[in-house]
Formats: structure tokens, sequence, C-alpha cells
């Protein structure tokens, strides 16, 4: 949790002073990002588990017990999507702490959401971890990952306020929407990307894909 205080106290309160949004307090427009920041860290970082579970036997265990694999999957995928969550609605709760503007309305609206973004990143993780064989190598790939995923995701400036032979970038990673629906909720007025309707679509796309993914290498593991 150290990490979203940094970026909300440190990084956010400096960077209001020179970011000017029309209408939008800098601090309000980064909370969704920051709520997608620490989705994503931590349901990819946890897939981890699979290879700790894989090194000390306990996947074996798992794999003698009379349940398909699927099965498997779908309680790590939702294990680590708990905990990820958890993280989440806690910098919810740090935002209102630091007097960031929100409303009940928006963060009803936004808890939905913030599951539909982790299902996906959960499985990422979970699609790193199956094809790893050692604890070293699935930090060096998560690092290449989550870092790209989180700064070409619009999460700390305005996707619009780019140059347009950048913004293609932004817009075929899955993460952007999440964060810009997340605002389209939690910040009234706010002119998301497309509509939400279409954005949360993207989303579910997105996890069903991972979910077909992870689910077919993690049963194909040897």
């Amino acid at each position: 949790m150290v990490t979203p205080i940094l970026w909300l106290v440190i990084f956010g309160s400096g960077l209001r002073l020179s970011v000017s949004i029309p209408g939008v307090n800098y601090l309000q427009f980064l909370l969704p990002g920051i709520i997608a920041q620490t989705l994503l860290f931590t349901a990819i970082f946890l897939g981890i588990s699979v290879i700790w579970d894989r090194q000390f036997g306990f996947m074996k265990e798992i794999l003698v017990a009379p349940i398909g694999r699927t099965s498997i999957f779908a309680g790590k995928m939702f294990g680590v999507g708990t905990a990820a969550m958890f993280q989440g609605l806690i910098v919810i709760l740090l935002g209102i702490i630091i007097a960031v503007p929100l409303t009940l309305y928006g963060v009803s609206l936004a808890i939905p959401i913030m599951i539909l973004i982790t299902v996906g990143l959960t499985c990422i993780g979970l699609i790193i971890a199956s094809l790893m064989t050692s604890l070293e190598s699935f930090g060096t790939i998560v690092t290449f990952v989550n870092m790209p995923m989180f700064f070409l995701s619009g999460a700390l400036f305005p996707v619009t306020s780019l140059p347009s032979w950048l913004q293609w970038v932004f817009y075929i990673n899955p993460l952007t929407y999440g964060v810009d629906t997340l605002r389209g909720v939690m910040i009234p007025g706010w002119h998301t990307l497309l509509p939400i309707s279409y954005e949360i679509l993207i989303i579910c796309v997105f996890d069903v894909v991972m979910v077909v993914i992870g689910t077919y290498l993690f049963t194909k593991r040897q």
C-alpha cells in the first residue's frame, strides 16, 4: 500500500500544481488511475503463487484431487482477484481520507467495474506464471508487462491531450478503458473516450479472451 500512498499524496499533490484539467481536481482525476494501478500490480504479481505452489510441491497435491484443472484455475483467479479487490477498496478509502471528492453513488458503480478489470488482469498474472519455471523469470516478465500497461493507460494524464500519433498505443491497451470507465462513474460530468457501455464491452471481451487463454495454458501445463 506504500505505492498508492506515494502516488496519491506526493506525486498527486505535486503535479496538481502544474497539470490543469478543466473542471476537475487533479487528485480526483488521479484516484481512478491509482485504483487501476493497484489492481494491476496486485493481480499480476500474485500470479506468482502458482510458481510457489509448483516449487513447494503443493500444486501436485491439488492436481491429484478429483477436480478439473479448469476448477483449479478458477479458484486461483478468484483468490488472487479477491486480494486485488481488497487493495483497490483500500485505495478508495485512502482517497476519502485525503479529501478526494467522491460520492457514494460513484463508488457503488466503481466496485463492479473494478471486479471486471481485476478478472482480466488476474488471468494475465496466471498466464505468465503458467509459462514460467522460476521466480526470477516471473519477476522479470511481470515488470515488462505491468509498467507499460500502467503508463500507457492514461492513469496519470488525459489521453486526449497526447499527440494523435501516440494515442493509438493507449487505445490498444485494455487498461485504458478500465481507467476511463472508472473516471466516468466517479467524476461527475467526465467525458469518456467512448460511451461507457462500449468501454465495459471492451473490458468484458478482454476478460473472456484472457480467461480462455489462461484456462487453456493452465490445463496444458505439465
